[in-house]
Formats: structure tokens, C-alpha cells, sequence
């Protein structure tokens, strides 16, 4: 009898215990999908933390206020409008100085980000001849909401502005392709080429493997390979045991977000990719780990480039190698 009490009574215990980690993993998958309106600076990196801040961390979950946009470019910029599932983004258009143009860049920030953190590579690809468009994913800078589901539901920004482009260009009888803007027309080559960072470029991969868009080209900087690994890195880099509290953030990450987070698999889009793409990656990058890049790259289907930045984590990697960074985009669009 008192066998099987104890029995009993290590089961309630164990139960508990379980139901107090699905308690945590639900609080801290709200907060990591879900912007605050608060004003203040986004948790720390994990990487950048030391124990004591980790483990509180760990118990209060991220400080996650909405990313905002910091100043315009120095170069002019249009705003506009684009309508999405996710609702309505906020972008910036720029032409080159240029009259004549090469096609399109749109461009697409990674996680807790916006447009503005982009400014850099948009005037690089001014330069070449191109336009670009800048924008503001769903929850991010100006465009509407508060959540963001770290590339799935972004996928959804990346088709609305991919026909955007197409929807505003036209082809009168004889002719090469006009963009159409507040400031007039401009001749433009129509080809758009998609350039995203870490969930970005997450999200332009589901984009084309699940909702059928079909650019000229794509340009993507430390996409993720999936997002199981993803949660299993974030508790790497604070060197506590990811199983089973990783499993349980991506279970309810997705259950919160209507959507199943661990079919969220960059590498399994990949398969799907026939656009020539380029795929950058740091050999420093704690979220993005060699295994995952070397995936995405394998399975892609088209024609593919990619370029490793030596000892570069999880950041901008013309900030360490301009000329490299330079150098690959450059090759890589003039093929």
C-alpha cells in the first residue's frame, strides 16, 4: 500500500513538473512571437549575457518591445503602402540615380529588425543600377500588428510585396517594362531579385516553395536550416540543455500562432528552389550552425553560389568585410 502511494505520488510530481514546463514554454513562446508596446531596447543577445542575467532570462523571458525604424537613407526615398495577408506594410521605393535600371531588389530584416537596419545594402544595390524596395515585415517598424512567427506568416509579406512589383510594372507595346510610382515611370529590366537576412530569408524560401513566387534571383544571408535547431541553438548559446523545454517553445510558438512550427524547415524549402541563388553565411554564427548552411545549400534545386565570411557571427557581414560583401553580390548579379 504504501508502494503504491509513493507511486501515486511521484506521478502527481511528475505531472506537475510537466505541467510547470508547458507553463514556462507557453509564457516564453508568447513573448519571443509577440512585440510589446513598450518603449526600451530588445533583450540582450543570449551570447552577450553572463549567468546571472541568463538565468533571469530564463524565468521573466525576453524583453521584446516592437522594433522601430531609425532614420531614412541619405538617398531619397518614396513611402508606400503594400497590402498584405499580415496586414498592411509600410516600404520604402528608391530609384537609382540612374534613369535606366537594372530590375528590382526587395529587400526583407531579420528578427526584431525592420527596413531602416537594411539602408546600407539598399544604397550598395543603388549603385549597381537597381531599385530598391525596403520593407517592413508584418509586426515590424511601421507595418501593422505586433507578432511575428519568425518567417512562416513572413512568407506571406514576401509573396504580397513579389506581386506588388509585378503589379506595377507594365509592358506597353514595344517595350521595355516601366515601374510605376508617385514620382512617374521608370524604364526597368522587371526582374526582382530578393535579398533577405536570417528570418527574411526564411521567409523568401517558404515564399517560393509554398506559394509559388518565382524572382530572378535570391539573395540570402544566414537563413536558418529549421525551426527546431533554431530554439535548440538560442539555449546552446546559454549553454543550458535545450531538451525538452526547445520542443516545448516550438510547440507552443506554433499552436499560439496557428501554424506548425516544427514543418518550419528552410532546408526542406530549399528542395523546392529553382531561382539561382546566392547563400552567405559567418563561420562564427552561434544561430546558424556549419551543419544547417551546408543543408540548405545541398538541396537547393538551381543554379547556387555561396561565400563563408571567416569568424563572422550572427550580424552584417559588410560591417566586417565591405569589399568581400561587395565583391560576391556584385559577381553574383552580373551572371
Amino acid at each position: 500500500m504504501k508502494q503504491r502511494s509513493r507511486h501515486r505520488w511521484l506521478l502527481l510530481l511528475l505531472l506537475a513538473a510537466f505541467g510547470a514546463m508547458n507553463a514556462v514554454a507557453f509564457f516564453h513562446a508568447w513573448r519571443f512571437t509577440h512585440f510589446s508596446n513598450e518603449p526600451g531596447l530588445h533583450s540582450p543577445n543570449p551570447e552577450q549575457l553572463g549567468p546571472g542575467r541568463k538565468v533571469w532570462l530564463l524565468l521573466t523571458g525576453i524583453r521584446n518591445p516592437k522594433p522601430h525604424n531609425g532614420p531614412k537613407p541619405s538617398f531619397p526615398v518614396e513611402t508606400v503602402t503594400i497590402a498584405s495577408p499580415n496586414g498592411p506594410l509600410e516600404a520604402w521605393l528608391a530609384r537609382p540615380d540612374s534613369g535606366q535600371t537594372r530590375g528590382t531588389v526587395a529587400l526583407f530584416h531579420g528578427y526584431t529588425s525592420s527596413k531602416s537596419h537594411l539602408t546600407h545594402e539598399a544604397g550598395y544595390f543603388r549603385h549597381l543600377g537597381y531599385n530598391v524596395l525596403l520593407v517592413d515585415q508584418a509586426g515590424n517598424g511601421n507595418s501593422a500588428g505586433f507578432r511575428t512567427t519568425v518567417g512562416y506568416h513572413e512568407a506571406d509579406d514576401v509573396a504580397a510585396t513579389f506581386h506588388w512589383l509585378k503589379d506595377s510594372t507594365s509592358k506597353p507595346s514595344g517595350s521595355p517594362l516601366f515601374w510605376r510610382g508617385a514620382g512617374g515611370e521608370v524604364p526597368t529590366s522587371g526582374e526582382v531579385i530578393l535579398y533577405g537576412v536570417s528570418m527574411g530569408a526564411v521567409a523568401i524560401l517558404r515564399a517560393e516553395a509554398e506559394l509559388g513566387i518565382r524572382p530572378t534571383a535570391n539573395i540570402l544571408e544566414c537563413p536558418y536550416g529549421n525551426m527546431r535547431q533554431t530554439a535548440y541553438n538560442r539555449f546552446e548559446s546559454m549553454h543550458v540543455p535545450g531538451f525538452p523545454m526547445a520542443d516545448l517553445l516550438v510547440f507552443w510558438g506554433g499552436v499560439q500562432n496557428g501554424f506548425w512550427a516544427f514543418g518550419l524547415n528552410a532546408e526542406h524549402y530549399a528542395s523546392q528552389i529553382h531561382t539561382p541563388t546566392l547563400l552567405l553565411w559567418g563561420t562564427a554564427d552561434p544561430r546558424v550552425t556549419r551543419t544547417e548552411t551546408e543543408a540548405i545549400f545541398t538541396h537547393l534545386a538551381g543554379p547556387k553560389a555561396r561565400h563563408d565570411f571567416h569568424n563572422v557571427g550572427h550580424e552584417p557581414y559588410w560591417k566586417r568585410y565591405p569589399a568581400d560583401w561587395e565583391r560576391q553580390t556584385r559577381a553574383f548579379l552580373g551572371r
